[in-house]
């Protein structure tokens, strides 16, 4: 009889448990369906932001800033031989001078410089106005902690009001001996040169080579008060030029000036 009695109460115990279920069924698939739609909204809200923007850089290319340059340097060392003898230099990307970064007026520019050699590392973008992008200045221990061994870094800064040549070089120690390159700014599109459209631009980087390593010469001038010692030769490109006669190989570059017209304003 005490069994019977408590039947009942089982049994709508168990109804309240599937009414209760349902419910929760039906909420999950109701706050899934919602979900979706919300998704389904933003997606299309996206896809109409990037079609717009698309759309402005196409036409309007001079209102927006439309591009991001990406580059990378891996700090490496390797073997160079100049002036009939060989040593040991830090390069970036296995090239002195390393790679000319090309970028058009209010780019952004994005360098993810990697150290894989036992210096700290630090890059300056000589002439670049740092515009709130300071620590991207790159001297080292003044803006920024050098980049260690085995370390990354991203510079990232922004061309504002500047166009023509500049250049970036190591800013710690003398390793700009040998790191260094060019950065060449373009104009805006649609805004011509300053001055005839050049059917073609070669980039020059004029340097200096030591025989002997760099910061062991800088190391020496410290100890001796004195200054350092001049350099064996001067580099078009990274070439002494013909002034060695110990190897045929090598690169020689000729310029004949036809005319120079010089204005100061």
């Amino acid at each position: 009889m005490e069994a019977f009695r408590q039947f009942p109460y089982k049994i709508q115990v168990a109804s309240h448990e599937c009414e209760y279920n349902k419910a929760c069924k039906q909420q999950v698939k109701t706050n899934r369906e919602r979900g979706l739609r919300e998704k389904v909204s933003d997606m299309a809200t996206s896809c109409w932001l990037r079609f717009m923007i698309l759309a402005v850089c196409l036409f309007f290319p001079a209102l927006v800033q439309c591009r991001v340059r990406h580059y990378k340097f891996n700090v490496v060392m390797k073997n160079t031989t100049r002036l009939c003898s060989s040593k040991r230099i830090v390069t970036v990307n296995g090239r002195s001078p390393g790679p000319t970064l090309y970028a058009r007026e209010d780019d952004t520019v994005l360098v993810k410089v990697v150290n894989h050699v036992k210096y700290n590392v630090s890059i300056h973008w000589h002439g670049i106005r740092q515009l709130r992008t300071g620590w991207a200045d790159g001297p080292a221990y003044i803006t920024q902690c050098p980049i260690q061994p085995g370390q990354s870094f991203v510079y990232n800064f922004t061309i504002t009001g500047q166009r023509g040549t500049l250049l970036w070089h190591a800013h710690i120690l003398w390793l700009r001996a040998t790191v260094h390159g060019a950065i060449v700014v373009l104009p805006r599109r649609g805004i011509p040169y300053p001055f005839p459209a050049p059917h073609k631009e070669v980039v020059v980087v004029l340097a200096e080579w030591w025989k002997s390593d760099t910061e062991a010469v800088i190391n020496e001038a410290r100890k001796s008060g004195l200054a350092p010692n001049v350099s064996d030769a001067h580099t078009i490109n990274g070439h002494p030029g013909s002034v060695s006669t110990c190897s045929s190989q090598g690169i020689q570059i000729y310029f004949e000036v036809l005319a120079l017209n010089v204005c100061f304003l």
